[in-house]
């Protein structure tokens, strides 16, 4: 199974989920699309994903939105970090795409297809 945690107004998360959903149905793989904000994950959940991203916690901050300069995330140590990316899902970096324990911010979005065999072809 295939997750993707999607903003709808970030214009990177629909082509990533476009070009998800051309391959995962080509593969005829099952996908679960999850809004974010409006499931937020729990810091225990947060250190798993930074787990599977294999990146550091501030590598999964988005540093233009408003709370970034508000709580000084720059300057914060991790926990901090954690508990703002728990407390204000719109810091956290997106498009996010987990499948069989990985995990990757699919920035560009073609990104994604990594993820996926490597004989893998979309078409358009």
């Amino acid at each position: 199974m295939i997750t993707i945690c999607h903003n709808r107004r970030c214009s990177k998360s629909r082509e990533t989920l476009a070009l998800m959903q051309r391959v995962s149905g080509q593969k005829n793989l099952q996908r679960v699309v999850v809004d974010y904000q409006k499931s937020p994950l729990d810091e225990t959940q947060l250190r798993l994903l930074q787990q599977q991203f294999g990146i550091p916690v501030h590598a999964m901050l988005r540093t233009n939105e408003a709370p970034y300069g508000e709580l000084k995330l720059a300057a914060a140590d991790e926990q901090a970090a954690f508990a703002a990316l728990a407390t204000y899902p719109v810091l956290r970096q997106r498009p996010v795409v987990i499948d069989q324990g990985k995990a990757m911010i699919a920035r560009p979005p073609e990104q994604v297809l990594s993820l996926f065999q490597k004989d893998t072809k979309v078409t358009s």
